[in-house]
């Protein structure tokens, strides 16, 4: 993953519950309704835990009985810096379900961060921008994070300066990432590598998407950005490697699979 401290990783990792650390504040999030909390939180050493009741389906809005905003062990924490290979990472703890980084995608940051040299980006659906830090961290000439949320990309923008990168505010564009991809394709614009990071589910007021059976028609539409690379990740966890790696070929040759915990499939294609 590169050199330097880490202090955000994923400790468990099972079918009912995963433990995610930052530090001395845990995460644990559990599947379905009959999980024994207990005896989960006596493996668990950080003082500070916080439970998130995670749904089979996604949802719009978060009830307080699914992420509890306050702490279920320890003593509040509204925010930390947490580190992966040395890079810093704003956690917001009881924020919802999504606290700030997914652990499952260190591996492709890692990815990134190493071939990112010189190269220009874009981070489709970034969220708080992981993949834009990684990649400017390993040298990247230019980053365009895009993702529907401003809050989010704000956040992002704080993670860019925790690790003393630049804030420029036109790469960080909000809005619908499917309408981005196809401005962008329109005007003609290509990048040396493509982020792609769908959820598995999605719906705004002119879309709807599934990754079940839209992610194939996404890497298609987003083809022509491509001047290198695209990295795919897909985080559906009915769909296996197979399937996933199926929908990246109909549109892209697909040259390795990056081994990362499930469900997660990451998957470095180039265009034919």
């Amino acid at each position: 993953m590169g050199a330097g401290l880490t202090d955000a990783l994923r400790l468990f990792d099972a079918e009912t519950h995963t433990v995610d650390v930052f530090g001395d504040v845990a995460i644990l999030s559990t599947y379905g309704d009959d999980v024994a909390l207990e005896p989960l939180l006596a493996k668990i050493s950080q003082p500070t835990v916080y439970l998130k009741r995670r749904p089979r389906e996604a949802r719009t809005s978060v009830a307080d009985d699914v992420a509890p905003p306050v702490p279920v062990r320890g003593a509040p924490v509204e925010s930390l810096v947490a580190h992966e290979a040395g890079l810093k990472f704003e956690i917001r703890p009881p924020n919802g379900l999504s606290v700030g980084l997914y652990v499952d995608s260190a591996v492709p940051r890692a990815w990134v961060r190493e071939h990112a040299r010189g190269k220009t980006v874009l981070n489709l659906f970034s969220y708080t921008c992981g993949f834009g830090v990684a990649a400017l961290a390993g040298g990247a000439s230019r980053v365009l994070n895009v993702d529907r949320s401003r809050k989010v990309l704000d956040w992002g923008e704080r993670n860019y300066a925790l690790n003393g990168l630049a804030v420029e505010r036109r790469d960080f564009l909000a809005g619908d990432a499917f309408e981005w991809v196809g401005r962008l394709a329109k005007k003609g614009e290509q990048f040396d590598v493509v982020v792609l990071d769908p959820p598995s589910f999605a719906t705004s007021d002119r879309s709807r998407f599934s990754a079940a059976k839209d992610y194939a028609g996404l890497v298609r539409s987003v083809s022509p950005l491509v001047g290198e690379t695209l990295l795919a990740c897909c985080n559906l966890a009915a769909a296996d490697s197979r399937t996933v790696r199926g929908w990246v070929a109909q549109s892209m040759t697909v040259v390795d699979e990056l081994g990362v915990p499930a469900p997660l499939k990451v998957f470095v294609a180039r265009p034919r």
